[in-house]
C-alpha cells in the first residue's frame, strides 16, 4: 500500500508542477519575446544528426513597428478567417474536417492560428492524442491570458517559414532582401501560401501552384479588408 500511495503522490505532484509551470510560462510570454521554440531545437538536432551545418535564422520584431499589417491580414486570409471571433477553436472547420475524414475525402486542416501558436511555442511537431490534448490545453491558456494581438505577434515571430527560417523578419530578409515592415502585399500573400508546408514550398522560388495560391490569398485579403485588433 505504501508503494501505491507513493506512486499516487508522485503523479499528483507531477500534475501540479506541470500545471503551475505551464501557467507561469504562458503568463511570462504575454510580455517576453519568444527567442527559441522546441521546433527550432528539434530542427537543429536533425541537422546535426545528418552531419549538416546548423541553420537557424530568427529575429523577433514588434508586430506594430516591425511588420507590415498586410502580413497579419495574409495569414488570416489563408489560415484562419475566423481568428478574431473564435475562442481558439473553429468548431465549424473541425466539423467539416471530421466529415471529410469519415467520408474518406482528402483531409483538410482545422487548426486555428491560436492552436498553431500553442504548438509552435510549447510543444513538438507530430500527431497523437496526447500531443493534441496538450495543444488544446495550451490553446485555452493563451486565449485566456493573451489577447488576439499578442497571439498574432507570437505566431508571426515563431512560425517556421522555410528551412532554418523562423518568423516574419527572418523570412523577409532571407527571401526578399528587406525587413518585414517593408514587405509588399504580394510578398505577404506568397509567404502565407507556404505555411501549410514551408519545407516543401518556397516564397523565394515559388512554383506555379504557389503563384496560384498567392493570387487566391490576395483576393481573400481584398475581401477581408483589414484585421482590427481590440487592444
Amino acid at each position: 500500500m505504501g508503494f501505491i500511495k507513493g506512486i499516487r503522490r508522485f503523479v499528483c505532484w507531477t500534475v501540479v508542477l506541470f500545471f503551475l509551470s505551464s501557467v507561469l510560462a504562458v503568463l511570462a510570454y504575454r510580455w517576453l519575446p519568444v527567442k527559441v521554440t522546441p521546433l527550432m531545437v528539434i530542427r537543429c538536432c536533425q541537422q546535426m544528426s545528418r552531419g549538416e551545418k546548423i541553420r537557424l535564422k530568427h529575429h523577433w520584431v514588434d508586430m506594430d513597428e516591425g511588420m507590415t499589417p498586410d502580413l497579419a491580414l495574409a495569414v488570416v486570409a489563408s489560415e484562419d478567417q475566423r481568428f478574431l471571433t473564435h475562442n481558439g477553436f473553429d468548431m465549424d472547420a473541425i466539423s467539416k474536417a471530421w466529415e471529410e475524414r469519415q467520408s474518406g475525402k482528402r483531409k483538410r486542416g482545422a487548426s486555428t492560428i491560436s492552436q498553431q501558436t500553442a504548438k509552435n511555442v510549447f510543444l513538438w511537431p507530430g500527431g497523437g492524442w496526447f500531443r493534441k490534448g496538450l495543444e488544446a490545453y495550451f490553446t485555452m491558456l493563451i486565449e485566456l491570458m493573451w489577447d488576439k494581438h499578442r497571439i498574432m505577434e507570437v505566431y508571426l515571430n515563431s512560425i517556421e517559414m522555410g528551412d532554418g527560417i523562423y518568423g516574419a523578419d527572418a523570412v523577409a530578409w532571407q527571401n526578399f532582401g528587406r525587413g518585414a515592415d517593408r514587405l509588399t502585399r504580394a510578398n505577404c500573400a506568397l509567404i502565407a501560401a507556404t505555411l501549410p508546408n514551408p519545407l516543401r514550398f518556397s516564397s523565394k522560388e515559388p512554383s506555379r501552384y504557389m503563384l496560384k495560391r498567392q493570387t487566391q490569398i490576395m483576393r481573400q485579403m481584398r475581401n477581408l479588408g483589414e484585421v482590427k485588433f481590440n487592444d
